[in-house]
Order: C-alpha cells, then sequence, then structure tokens
C-alpha cells in the first residue's frame, strides 16, 4: 500500500506550476482589461490544479498498465512500481477529473456556457495522451497539446471567463505560457529518451533525438522571453518578468551541459518555478501597470 507520501509525489506536484501559471497569467490580461474577478479566478485555479492532478495519475495508470514505466529514471509511479493497485490510481484520476468538471461547469454557466465543451475536449485530451488504444503522447505529440491545453486555452480560457473577450496581451502571455509549459515537458522526455525508446513510447524527444531536443528546449525559454519585451509595449513594467531569466538560465544549464538520466529532473524543477515567478511578476505588472 501506497502510503500518503507516495500518493502525494504520484501526483507529481513539480508540475504545479503548469496549472497554476496560466491562471495567473490570465488572470493578470483579464486585470489589463479592466475585468479581473477574483473568485473567477479561483475557480479557473481550482479546474487547472485538479485536470493537471488528474492527467498525472491518469498517465501514471496508463503507463503502469502498459508496462512503460518498468524501468524509470524520472520520479515515483505509483503503478508502475507496484506501490498501489491500477485501479486505485485510475480512481484517484477519475475524481480529480471529476473535480475539474464541477469547477469548470460551474465557471463557464457564470461566463460562458459554450465553455463546456471546450471543457469536455480538455478532459479528452488529458486522458488519450496516454490512455486509449493509441495514445498521442506516444506519437510525438504531448508537447503540442501541452501548449495547446495548458498554454492557449488555459491562459485565453482564464481571460475569457472574466472579461468575456481576449487581446493581443492575452495572446502573447498565453504564447509564453505555453512555451513554459511545453519546455517542462521536453526537458522530461529528454531524460527519458533510453528508456522511452526501449519501450516504445516514442515521444517528440525521441525523435528528434538528444542533440535537438535539447536545442528546443532552449529555444521554448528564449521564446517566453522575447514575448516578455514584446508585452512591454502594452506597459513597460512587464519588464519585471525578466526577473525569472536567472532561474531559465539555471535550468537551461544541465541541458547545455549534456547530462542526462536523474540529473535532469531539477530541470523540471526549475523550468516549473521560471514559469510560476515569471507569470506572477508578468501579471502584478499588468494588475497595476
Amino acid at each position: 500500500m501506497a502510503s500518503i507520501a507516495q500518493w502525494v509525489e504520484g501526483a507529481r506536484p513539480r508540475t504545479l506550476p503548469n496549472a497554476v501559471a496560466p491562471v495567473f497569467a490570465g488572470t493578470g490580461a483579464a486585470a489589463w482589461l479592466g475585468a479581473a474577478s477574483w473568485w473567477k479566478a479561483l475557480l479557473a485555479l481550482v479546474v487547472a490544479v485538479a485536470m493537471i492532478i488528474g492527467v498525472n495519475y491518469a498517465n501514471d495508470y496508463s503507463d503502469g498498465i502498459r508496462g512503460t514505466d518498468d524501468v524509470r529514471a524520472g520520479p515515483l509511479r505509483l503503478v508502475g512500481s507496484k506501490l498501489a493497485a491500477p485501479r486505485a490510481v485510475l480512481t484517484a484520476a477519475v475524481i480529480s477529473l471529476a473535480v475539474a468538471a464541477v469547477a469548470g461547469v460551474v465557471l463557464a454557466w457564470f461566463s460562458a456556457p459554450w465553455l463546456i465543451a471546450v471543457g469536455a475536449v480538455c478532459i479528452a485530451g488529458a486522458w488519450l495522451y496516454t490512455g486509449g488504444s493509441k495514445p498521442y503522447g506516444y506519437l510525438g505529440f504531448g508537447e503540442v497539446a501541452v501548449f495547446v491545453f495548458f498554454g492557449l486555452v488555459a491562459v485565453l480560457g482564464t481571460q475569457y471567463t472574466q472579461a468575456l473577450r481576449i487581446d493581443w496581451v492575452g495572446g502573447a502571455l498565453a504564447v509564453a505560457t505555453g512555451c513554459l509549459s511545453s519546455a517542462v515537458l521536453v526537458a522530461n522526455n529528454l531524460r527519458d529518451i533510453p528508456t522511452d525508446t526501449q519501450s516504445g513510447k516514442i515521444t517528440l524527444a525521441v525523435r528528434l533525438g538528444d542533440g535537438r531536443t535539447r536545442l528546443l528546449f532552449q529555444a521554448l525559454l528564449a521564446v517566453a522571453f522575447v514575448l516578455t519585451l514584446v508585452l512591454m509595449l502594452a506597459t513597460p513594467w512587464c519588464a519585471v518578468g525578466l526577473i525569472a531569466l536567472p532561474l531559465a538560465v539555471r535550468a537551461a544549464k544541465p541541458v547545455r551541459a549534456g547530462l542526462g538520466g536523474r540529473d535532469l529532473i531539477p530541470v523540471l524543477r526549475d523550468t516549473g518555478l521560471t514559469m510560476l515567478v515569471w507569470a506572477l511578476a508578468v501579471a502584478a505588472a499588468l494588475v497595476f501597470g
């Protein structure tokens, strides 16, 4: 039986910035339009956090029953390590996604009911990433999905539910957040290239190879900070987002140095911190600018 600490680790708390940062960014974009709603922001946060926990447990379940996690260099997986029964992990995933669905329906009902359909697509995307007969995460589309769901949809959806419209500031924030969020997955898949190749999980990193995946990671970080400069056209205060640059440099250092395996685990943490600090700083600039 897995302990509470192991269940928490299985939820992969290091990925929580992927859920929290888009809500901060989207709320900042709504505030820029003079329409921030803090109770809607909190509901969006519940949706995002419950969604990513559900995704992580669903991936743990699907990868575990396929045997993908039998040999693994990354963080703990509950099913792959035989610490929890597959049905228990599946139940945790379903409960988390159900919480996200309920909170999402309430948020959409008080904003724009057609967003319920968008939420349904998001939940389907969460399951089909590694679930189903042909999971798209095994075909090299994981980074694209993260960019769309945890970048474009999460940021612009948060802005729209509060302001009932989107603008170029929200678009720039969405692309930058999507790049940083995708960079977390790129780092994860870079670390897992040997084991994913062995298990037949053809991620984008496996397709690109080690060298080009390292370049992609650095390019995604660079795009986010270039867009920070673009956001200064809205208000010069957005330059405060550059305070996250040292964290990005620290995240990229092991990647640039050619490290692999468990030596790349800190890259996920530092990339997530980069995204969280950046989103907080830029959102604050838009709120007070």
